[in-house]
């Protein structure tokens, strides 16, 4: 046994010795994703190319893409964001740049948008368009209702592209999809429309009473020049067969707006 393992032991001496590396590529990887983030950087300068972006930053490390600098509007700002994460091997986007300031106050801003609203699709169902504005600190905020949901993408566009505007917050509601719902809100648009004294309002593009219709209950809003038209329209909502309700938060021209019911 003493003269085996000593033959076994001469023959592992004198047999060669490997190495084992590692392939190249394995001390590579830093080097692979400096380009790849190298090569990120030039596309998202490429997709940036626009005018609106002409005071963004961009910086890129491990495929997160950080925004920064100035644009003149808040559409602006998301845009360069989505137009950045659109770029192959991002990981993802951080978004720090800021909204130029305006010079109007919160109420100015609010009654811009507001003015802006009420002419917006018109022609395409905008009295049954409910949206509300409200400001604080450049911060928008679209409630109320709205007749689908093309009318409210319109409606969060047209304030994302209002000049002041720093940011956009969504609380508006779609209606909800019903057969019987529009057919009721022809019915009430007309019974309440073709009254004499409220004949005028449809004149107004802008359709000052707003009709809102949920499951046959109907929500007046909007503004009218005095309280018996707001009587009037309440009235005559009442009377179209198929309405289950209705609550009338009409306000009157030169009035301080009343609580909802």
């Amino acid at each position: 046994m003493r003269i085996l393992r000593t033959m076994i032991a001469a023959a592992l001496l004198a047999a060669p010795i490997v190495a084992y590396t590692l392939p190249a590529a394995a001390f590579g990887t830093v080097d692979d994703a400096t380009k790849n983030d190298t090569q990120i950087l030039r596309e998202v300068h490429s997709k940036l190319k626009n005018k609106r972006f002409n005071g963004v930053q961009v910086a890129v490390q491990s495929g997160v893409v950080t925004l920064t600098g100035t644009v003149p509007l808040y559409a602006d700002k998301q845009d360069a964001e989505k137009n950045a994460g659109k770029v192959k091997n991002v990981v993802s986007v951080v978004n720090d740049i800021q909204v130029q300031a305006g010079e109007t106050t919160d109420q100015q801003l609010a009654d811009r948008i507001g003015k802006q609203l009420a002419y917006d699709r018109v022609g395409y169902g905008n009295a049954f368009n409910a949206i509300t504005v409200s400001v604080n600190n450049g911060v928008v905020t679209l409630g109320g209702h709205a007749l689908g949901p093309v009318a409210k993408d319109s409606a969060l566009n047209l304030a994302k592209r209002t000049p002041g505007v720093q940011n956009v917050i969504d609380k508006i509601q779609v209606d909800p999809l019903s057969p019987m719902d529009n057919q009721l809100r022809m019915r009430v648009a007309r019974t309440v429309y073709g009254y004499p004294s409220l004949n005028k309002y449809a004149l107004n593009p802008a359709n000052p009473i707003r009709i809102t219709v949920i499951n046959g209950h109907v929500i007046l809003s909007g503004v009218v020049d005095n309280q018996s038209d707001k009587d009037v329209a309440g009235i005559q909502a009442n009377t179209v067969p198929g309405v289950f309700s209705v609550t009338n938060n009409i306000q009157v021209a030169g009035q301080s707006p009343e609580k909802r019911q």
